[in-house]
């Protein structure tokens, strides 16, 4: 299981239109992956049907939910401070506010939250969000509540969820739940359960409705999309258990990939995250036979160390991994590739680091999520493994990798220059109101001035200069995607 986390999104605050005659307001922030930030949008769908607007006005909440993550230390710690925040606010502004907890941390410290600090008067976990109305039934009535459960069959596939603080022409579409990879360091298959992929129409029902409300590139989400086995529902570890016919009708990840870029020949089409063992070959080859799926793969390492790979449970090896970034190049040339990495896991030696700065040279990254390693209590390695990198050691190789990182997205980029490139308009540059920003369909940022065009067009730019992490260029046109 591999989860990006987007900094400048943390904390979000998320807001929805109002639907008439509901009499209650929610204010919900999202933490942590692109999923969390995908289920505030199913639990935000949900309330508006029980009589909740959404606000951005935390004082004036009736009921304020906060989306939570356990991938990091740091993730915790900033949720802890925001109910500290709220608890304040209820005390001392609004006593009939109602907090609760959603998600990963949700699962993973219920009692903590509800028994022992009283901070909290409801806790759900990723799996319960359709019993959301009883819970608050519950509390109302003064009792606290709580569902934890994990599930078997939800996947959420008849909730359409709506679209929060979107800008109206990108957005997440979930196709899995839950992940089978037991990764030492990963609390995600305790969080959120073992995998189970969604109805296949009910994906293409979503994209066609997204599609008529004028949403121009969609992302097929997952904790790992590329293991997607749709064969009439229950947990993928059970598909040897179905019947043959079952068996024979089953959907994979390369057929559902298909399935959606021709049905959408005008839609982009992004999917995270992948796990090196479960990306097959078919999948490239859809990859690049078609021009409306991206031609960018994130695909996690983690280490370039063979036996720190082991310790990690990866269930692949260096050289595996290199074939398959052999098979990618061969099969789609202009893709781009990017990383997470994990500096000083338990019993990481110098070597083990060097191993993974020889990968990264050999690789050469377009971009790289980077983390000096954090114990997660709940996880094999927090359980059996001594966190005995100091902490000195893993902050120097975390800069390493971050240093070497930065100097092959510079070459990445600069490959670019000179070329014209297609651009899906997302919003206005960060740093100059003149300018448009997007991204072209290796995912990296392009800026070029705004001239006649608009939020949503796909414009052929031709790039004249880059910084590591941004293409700089003119706008030659629109493109045929139009």
């Amino acid at each position: 299981m591999e989860k990006v986390i987007e900094e400048s999104k943390q904390g979000e605050s998320l807001v929805l239109g109002h639907k008439s005659g509901n009499t209650k307001k929610l204010f919900i922030e999202s933490y942590g992956c692109a999923m969390n930030f995908s289920d505030s949008e199913v639990v935000a769908s949900i309330l508006l049907e029980n009589g909740f607007n959404t606000t951005q006005i935390l004082e004036e909440a009736d009921l304020v939910l906060v989306n939570t993550c356990s991938i990091r230390d740091k993730a915790e710690q900033t949720v802890r401070k925001r109910l500290e925040k709220y608890n304040a606010v209820k005390r001392r502004q609004n006593p009939k506010m109602k907090v609760g907890v959603l998600g990963c941390m949700a699962e993973r410290l219920k009692s903590q939250f509800l028994d022992e600090e009283k901070i909290v008067d409801l806790v759900v976990g990723p799996d319960a969000y359709k019993d959301l109305p009883n819970l608050l039934k519950e509390v109302e009535a003064g009792n606290d509540a709580i569902n934890v459960i994990l599930s078997k069959e939800e996947t959420y596939g008849d909730v359409s969820p709506v679209r929060l603080l979107s800008n109206g022409i990108t957005a997440f579409v979930s196709i899995t739940r839950g992940c089978d990879n037991m990764c030492t360091f990963c609390v995600v298959p305790f969080t959120r359960g073992r995998e189970r992929s969604r109805e296949p129409q009910s994906i293409m029902a979503e994209i066609a409705d997204l599609w008529q409300k004028g949403f121009k590139e969609i992302t097929l989400l997952g904790q790992n999309v590329d293991s997607y086995l749709w064969y009439g529902g229950g947990l993928k570890k059970d598909f040897d258990k179905a019947s043959p016919m079952q068996q024979a009708t089953a959907v994979s990840f390369d057929q559902l990939l298909s399935m959606v870029a021709e049905a959408f020949p005008k839609m982009r089409i992004r999917f995270s995250t992948s796990n090196p063992q479960d990306m097959h070959e078919s999948v490239l080859h859809v990859i690049a036979k078609y021009p409306n799926v991206c031609k960018h793969i994130h695909l996690p390492v983690q280490s370039g160390s063979d036996r720190i790979l082991k310790e990690m449970n990866r269930l692949h090896t260096r050289a595996e991994y290199i074939t398959l970034i052999e098979n990618i190049r061969r099969i789609i040339p202009e893709c781009s590739i990017t990383q997470d990495m994990i500096a000083g896991f338990p019993t990481e030696t110098e070597q083990d680091h060097q191993d993974t700065l020889s990968l990264m040279e050999h690789v050469k990254y377009g971009f790289g999520y980077m983390y000096a390693y954090s114990e997660r209590p709940g996880t094999l390695a927090g359980r059996k493994m001594e966190d005995d990198v100091p902490e000195e050691v893993k902050l120097r190789r975390l800069q390493e990798i971050v240093d070497l990182q930065r100097t092959h997205s510079a070459i990445r980029t600069n490959e670019f220059v000179g070329k014209t490139v297609e651009v899906l308009i997302e919003k206005e540059s960060k740093r100059s109101d003149n300018d448009w920003s997007g991204r072209n369909s290796q995912s990296i940022m392009v800026v070029f001035p705004k001239e006649n065009y608009k939020m949503g067009d796909f414009v052929n730019v031709t790039i004249t200069d880059c910084t590591s992490g941004t293409l700089i260029g003119k706008a030659v046109g629109l493109s045929d995607m139009n």
